[in-house]
C-alpha cells in the first residue's frame, strides 16, 4: 500500500461488474497508483473479471467496507468473523493487497451509551482471529477509526492503537481518515503520532467530504504531519458523490458535497498530490 490513489465510491458503491468496469477504469484515467474497492456485498463480486481490469490497467488494490447489522462484532463477534473471511477471501482473490475500513463494526454503529466492556472484548476478539485469516491469506487488515456520529467504539488514533497493542497482533494495522480526525482529535497531528507506529494507509477527505481543498481541513497540518512520523502509506482521497440510501443513511450525508465527481477528480486530486509532493510524501 503504497503512493496515491482513490476510492472507488467515487463513481460506485455496487462492485459488481459493471461498477467494476467504471471504477477501474476511471481510477486509471487519473494516474493513481492503486483504487480502494468498496466490498460491502462480497457475494455480487466477480473476483477474476476485477483482477483481469486491474491487470490491464496496471493497478494495485485495496477493499474496504463496513460490516452490516447482524454481523457486528460487539454483538456478534462469530458471525463477524465468517463474514469477514468471505471478504478476505474475496480481496484475495482479486489480487488486493488488503481488507481495512469499519472491519471492527457497522457504519452506523450506535447505542447510545459509550462502549461496554463486553462490546471490546467482543471486538478485539474478532479482529485479532481475522488479522490471523489474513495474515495466513498473506493480506494486511485494516482498522479506520471513524466519528461519533458513525460509531460508539472506536472514534480515535488512540483508541485504534490500544486495541491493536491489546490483541498484539502484527498483521492488523491503523487506517486514519481527515474527515474522521478533523471532528475526533485533539489536533490531527495528535492522531497521527498516537496511531503512527501501526499507521500504513489515510483518506484523505474534506471536512464536509467534497472537494479537497474546498472545506475547512488543514492540509498542511495533515501533510507535515505525517511527513514528520515518516509515513509511507498508502493515501487514498475519498469523497462520495454517488451514495445509496443506506449508506447515506449511515454515513449522515443529506446534501450533495460537489457539483459532480469531475469536479472532486479535476480539482481536488491535484489539489492533493501537490500537497504531498511539497511535503516529499511522494
Amino acid at each position: 500500500m503504497k503512493g496515491f490513489g482513490v476510492h472507488a465510491c467515487m463513481w460506485t458503491m455496487k462492485w459488481e461488474r459493471d461498477g467494476a468496469e467504471l471504477g477501474v477504469r476511471s481510477a486509471a484515467g487519473y494516474n493513481v497508483d492503486f483504487v480502494e474497492i468498496p466490498l460491502l456485498d462480497p457475494s455480487i463480486v466477480d473476483t477474476v473479471h476485477t483482477r483481469k481490469l486491474l491487470e490491464k490497467y496496471e493497478l494495485n488494490a485495496v477493499c474496504s467496507l463496513g460490516l452490516p447489522e447482524g454481523r457486528w462484532p460487539s454483538s456478534n463477534p462469530e458471525g463477524a468473523i465468517s463474514f469477514l473471511k468471505i471478504a478476505l477471501e474475496k480481496s484475495k482473490e482479486m489480487g488486493a493487497e488488503a481488507l481495512t475500513g469499519v472491519t471492527f463494526g457497522g457504519i452506523g454503529e450506535r447505542t447510545g451509551f459509550p462502549p461496554t466492556r463486553a462490546e471490546i472484548d467482543n471486538v478485539a476478539y474478532a479482529v485479532d482471529a481475522i488479522g490471523k485469516y489474513a495474515k495466513s491469506l498473506g493480506l494486511l487488515f485494516g482498522i479506520e477509526p471513524v466519528n461519533r456520529y458513525e460509531t460508539h467504539l472506536l472514534n480515535t488514533g488512540w483508541q485504534a492503537r490500544d486495541l491493536i497493542e491489546r490483541i498484539g497482533n502484527d498483521n492488523v494495522f491503523i487506517h486514519l481518515d481527515t474527515y474522521h480526525m478533523n471532528i475526533e482529535e485533539k489536533g490531527v497531528v495528535n492522531g497521527i503520532i498516537d496511531a503512527s507506529k501501526y499507521l500504513k494507509y489515510i483518506h484523505l477527505s474534506e471536512s464536509d467530504r467534497g472537494t479537497p481543498g474546498c472545506g475547512t481541513c488543514d492540509w498542511d497540518e495533515i501533510f507535515a504531519g505525517l511527513a514528520a512520523v515518516g509515513f509511507d502509506g498508502g493515501m487514498a482521497m475519498e469523497s462520495f458523490i454517488e451514495l445509496p440510501p443506506e449508506i447515506a443513511n449511515g454515513l449522515c450525508v443529506w446534501r450533495p458535497v460537489a457539483n459532480s465527481n469531475t469536479e472532486v477528480m479535476d480539482e481536488g486530486l491535484p489539489f492533493l498530490r501537490n500537497k504531498a509532493k511539497q511535503y516529499r510524501l511522494i
